[in-house]
This record gives C-alpha cells, sequence and structure tokens, in this order.
C-alpha cells in the first residue's frame, strides 16, 4: 500500500518527503523496496545522536574521536566523521580533558637502585618480557587512597594493582604479587619503575628476586622513563575520576575494579594496539602464534 502510494505521487514530490509523511526512512523504504534490510548507515540526525548518547555513556565518557569512530565502524554504522562530531559537540558529548602530569613518589631513596635496562625500549616481542609500575593516589571523603599498578608492556594490560590508604611498601608489592599469580612468568623478566622508596625498599626488591626478576628503574626526575605506565594513569584520571567526588573509599574501589578489570583490560580500544583492547590482542597474538606452530 505504501509502496503504490509513493510511487503515484513521485512526480509531485521528493521520496524524502513522501517517505516523512509516512514517518519511514529513505533508507528503510529502498531496503524494503529491495527485499533486503534497512541501510543501517541511513541514520537520521536524532537517530545518531541517540547512538552516540548511548556509547558515550557505555564508555563513561572515555572516548575522544578517533575511538569513537572506530566503535561506530566496529557495530556497523559507517557514518560521516564531521557529522557525528558535529552532533557530539552540538550535545556536550565531548571527551573528558586531560590533566598535566604531576609525580606521585619519592624520587630520592637512601638506599642503592637499579640501573635503567629498559631504557625506553617500550616494545617488547611478547607477553611477560617487560613489566612496568607506578602509584597515582586519589582523595575521598574518608581520606587519601593510593593505587599501584602493574602493566604489561606488550599489550599494556593490567595484570596487578593494589589500592591502600597508605603509599607503603605492601602497596606495590601486593600489586606485583597479583601480577605474577595472574601470569607466572618465567624467570628473567624485566620489571620497571621509578626511584620511589617503595620500589626501593628491601620487601620489593626481596620480591623481585623471590620471582626471579630483574631490576630496572628510570632516571632521577625523568618521567618519560616510564611513559607507558604514566600514560596509563592519565587515561584513568581522564576517563574516570577527574570532577568525580568519592564519599567513601569503597566507592573509589569500585571505580577502579570497574575500569581496570571491566572496561579497560577487556573493552577499551588502544591506539598503540592497533584499537583493539589489551585481552583481545593478546588473544590473537597467541591464536597466530598457535597457527605458526602448527604449520611449522
Amino acid at each position: 500500500m505504501k509502496d503504490a502510494w509513493i510511487d503515484a505521487r513521485r512526480s509531485q514530490f521528493t521520496l524524502g518527503e513522501l517517505c516523512a509523511v509516512l514517518d519511514v526512512s529513505v533508507s528503510g523504504y529502498r531496503a524494503w523496496k529491495g527485499g533486503g534490510t534497512p541501510d543501517r548507515q541511513g541514520l537520521t540526525d536524532t537517530q545518531l545522536l541517540a547512538l552516540l548518547q548511548a556509547l558515550h555513556a557505555e564508555v563513561k565518557g572515555a572516548y575522544g574521536r578517533p575511538r569513537m569512530v572506530r566503535e561506530r565502524r566496529a557495530r556497523g554504522f559507517s557514518v560521516s566523521q564531521e557529522r557525528g562530531e558535529r552532533l557530539r559537540r552540538e550535545n556536550g558529548l565531548q571527551a573528558r580533558h586531560q590533566r598535566r602530569y604531576k609525580a606521585t613518589t619519592d624520587s630520592t631513596p637512601s638506599r642503592p637502585v637499579a640501573d635503567n635496562v629498559l631504557a625506553r625500549d617500550f616494545t617488547p616481542s611478547g607477553p611477560n618480557q617487560v613489566w612496568t609500575s607506578d602509584i597515582t593516589y586519589r582523595w575521598t571523603e574518608e581520606g587519601w587512597l593510593s593505587l599501584a599498578i602493574v602493566l604489561d608492556l606488550f599489550n599494556r594490560e593490567v595484570v596487578g594493582w593494589s589500592l591502600k590508604p597508605r603509599m607503603t611498601a605492601d602497596l606495590v608489592t601486593d600489586a606485583l604479587t597479583m601480577a605474577w599469580l595472574h601470569r607466572q612468568p618465567a624467570p628473567g623478566l624485566l620489571h620497571h619503575s621509578d626511584r620511589g622508596s617503595q620500589y626501593a625498599s628491601h620487601a620489593f626488591q626481596d620480591k623481585l628476586q623471590e620471582y626471579g626478576m630483574v631490576g630496572s628503574m628510570s632516571r632521577q626526575g625523568n618521567c618519560w622513563d616510564n611513559a607507558p605506565t604514566e600514560s596509563w594513569f592519565n587515561s584513568f584520571k581522564q576517563e574516570r575520576v577527574f570532577g568525580e567526588r568519592f564519599q567513601t573509599r569503597e566507592a573509589m574501589k569500585a571505580t577502579a575494579f570497574e575500569y581496570i578489570e571491566v572496561f579497560y583490560n577487556r573493552r577499551r580500544l588502544h591506539s598503540t594496539l592497533g584499537y583493539t583492547s589489551p585481552v583481545h590482542y593478546l588473544k590473537n597474538w597467541r591464536e597466530a602464534q598457535q597457527a605458526e606452530n602448527q604449520v611449522a
């Protein structure tokens, strides 16, 4: 019935005008007439805005233009980048703003420290070859809460982390223990950190020796020697923490858990990994290794 009605009036009105009267999309009508399914790219501004709002809420405002474009394409919506960005800008769907780096650890320990063995070589050829660590902290209404992480440089996955009220040695040893239990790497792994007193402590150095790891530390006052870990903290703060007030430490712990275990490791598109998540990147690498071994 709609088809006949539209055909009878095509000489008087445009297809868009006729579809608007019938409250159907042009792409939907064309797909129906051709016996197919509606083109998912043919979204109105209202439909596209609803999609953008849903994605923005899903990633909690974490994505800027590059990741949002890839997210839309992955879901089958390859709409114009300019139109998508215009709607995001007009409706306040912009990514959170990044803050400047701020040092969080005491980099002048009294005891000797390790050399900078890593020397900014941030591209290991496989997992469990190089791990990096660092600490940050956040104020809650119940007091400070410190977060230590261990990052596998190969796929940028957070393999271990710890949250405690104070920046003591057990904060970093607990994060390292979690990472070791999670991955159980072979002896010889290179562990890199800054010169913070927690990492230079006897407790942490003994733990490295127990796990058969080789220590490496950044040069004094040089945050770029541990750039990937600093970048992770900047992303965490920008995408989850800045602008938020945490009434309790438990609320902050829940936010950290959600960001690390639910979003970042398994969901977030990482530019260094070709816009795949750390877990997905490692899975693809392992499958490729297995395929090569079967051929050999």
